[in-house]
């Protein structure tokens, strides 16, 4: 229920006409009920270009494209880490996954110079490639530290015995641990696609075109130096937040049991 309210209100906000919003206090309930904007916003003139392409889809685009980038390279690159850490003696293994954990705690503003650098150099500037290689760099520590927990909760026996039974290291892996890992592997997967989607400093940065923009930064181009366009705005807000909405609540037993099976065993 009090998850439900606040998206009933923003939902009840966007119907509102842009003139009411721009002249009128904000109220609680609509004084006119359109839905003119919902078919405004998904105009090539949304966003000023007269482009053929509505520059809203292609942001949304965008949005789906660097998110499931970001998520297969953080799963593939992290999940293979993951089970470094639990089933080899890697030396000083605890502190090594705190150091994994630690660089999460780097603020982004001081990372922001380096990868900007590192792109131009390489010509990545304004591309979907440097948006998906930079959110990978907080989204790895993350799958690695959650998986690692659950790869140490399914039994070592298991996979012995697939290795007696002829399995390579690789096979027990693929055929054993993965699939027993799967809710840590869907939860891991659902919490980098979702930090990905709003992510918005790195796409400020790295893209000044809609050929790469994603929703975070064409939504900000609503708010003007003078006025804001709250009609267009809080439509657009509306429409970007129902995919993690649905997200969450599809897979919530998945993202829960993750959280509380993703721990490190002592």
């Amino acid at each position: 229920v009090y998850t439900l309210l606040p998206i009933g209100w923003l939902f009840l906000s966007t119907i509102q006409t842009q003139a009411s919003l721009l002249t009128l206090p904000p109220h609680i309930f609509p004084t006119e009920v359109t839905l003119r904007n919902y078919a405004d916003i998904f105009r090539p003139a949304a966003f000023g270009e007269n482009s053929g392409e509505s520059t809203f889809l292609l942001a949304l685009r965008n949005s789906v494209v660097v998110s499931l980038g970001t998520t297969l390279v953080s799963l593939l690159f992290g999940t293979l880490a993951a089970y470094a850490f639990a089933r080899f003696n890697v030396p000083r293994k605890r502190a090594l996954l705190l150091i994994v954990l630690g660089s999460q705690l780097i603020p982004a503003v001081s990372l922001i110079i380096p990868l900007f650098r590192i792109l131009r150099g390489a010509g990545l500037l304004d591309n979907l490639l440097a948006l998906i290689l930079a959110y990978s760099t907080f989204s790895l520590p993350f799958v690695v530290w959650i998986m690692a927990g659950y790869f140490q909760s399914v039994p070592l026996e298991l996979e012995e015995a697939a290795r007696i039974d002829g399995a390579t290291r690789f096979q027990s892996f693929y055929r054993v641990s993965l699939p027993l890992a799967a809710p840590g592997l869907g939860a891991t997967a659902i919490f980098t696609l979702l930090n990905a989607w709003d992510e918005f400093f790195f796409a400020l940065i790295f893209t000044s075109t809609y050929a790469a923009k994603t929703l975070p930064v064409a939504l900000a181009e609503f708010i003007g130096r003078h006025s804001v366009n709250w009609g267009m705005l809080v439509t657009g807000g509306f429409i970007a937040s129902l995919p993690p909405i649905l997200l969450s609540l599809l897979f919530y037993r998945y993202i829960v049991s993750g959280l509380s099976a993703g721990g490190l065993k002592g």
